[in-house]
């Protein structure tokens, strides 16, 4: 039985592509997260991190298995409560920002603030992502650490409880980076998130308080850190 602290569980779920040749990018795996952990989930390309990731965030579908996220088995939603779920439960980060160019920095977080009903938080959020300033500039009038402050801005102005990173410092440089990965271990420890974060980059595993190597689908280690680095300590 989960504790009353498990936010997210997979029972056995696994995914497989195609028709006449199969590919199994997740073999049957049986995981839990708990409400306030900070995850670097490790792994080559093919390892099976984004396959992961897009299970846990309803953007894919279980071959086999269940996916529960809050108690909720996502393959038993509909199309509309799957979204519903998305705009809800899960804030995503990924390595290439994803803004609306159109829209300056503070209304690319205002639309997502607007479908959840969370406006009161937008200026909050942008102070505390240190974008207060540049909330009138259009993405193409800031710089990548920028935009990726946007789109974590954007991620959190929902109040989830689980945000999911897809390589969140793939696209910025080493002194950014750092800044960005703050960011995330500050959401786990004075806002109780639980941040999940995919990457191929082993420096990372020193901020985690739990980490997750994956090799050719499957999980290959799992383990706690009790004592993790403030993310401006790392080196990579």
């Amino acid at each position: 039985m989960p504790s009353a602290e498990t936010l997210v569980r997979l029972e056995r779920a696994e995914k497989t592509y195609g028709t006449d040749v199969k590919i199994r990018a997740l073999k049957p795996t049986d995981l839990e997260f708990r409400r306030g952990e900070l995850v670097v989930v490790l792994g080559p390309s093919g390892s099976g991190k984004t396959t992961l990731l897009n299970l846990i965030g309803g953007l894919d579908r279980p071959s086999a298995g269940r996916v529960l996220v809050d108690g909720v088995s996502l393959g038993s939603l509909d199309p509309d409560a799957l979204a519903d779920f998305r705009r809800d439960k899960v804030g995503f980060v990924f390595q290439f920002f994803n803004l609306i160019p159109s829209l300056t920095a503070r209304e690319n977080v205002e639309l997502a603030a607007e479908l959840s009903g969370t406006a009161d938080r937008i200026d909050p959020i942008l102070e505390a992502v240190g974008l207060a300033d540049r909330a009138g500039h259009l993405p193409g009038q800031l710089s990548g650490g920028e935009q990726q402050r946007v789109a974590i801005a954007r991620a959190l102005v929902k109040d989830p409880p689980l945000l999911l990173c897809d390589e969140p410092t793939g696209a910025v440089d080493f002194e950014t980076g750092k800044a960005i990965l703050g960011l995330l271990q500050e959401a786990v420890q004075r806002r109780g998130k639980t941040v999940l974060i995919v990457t191929h980059n082993s420096a990372l595993a020193a901020m985690a308080t739990r980490l997750i190597r994956l090799k050719d689908g499957a999980v290959a280690s799992d383990e706690k850190r009790p004592s993790p680095s403030p993310a401006a300590e790392l080196v990579w």
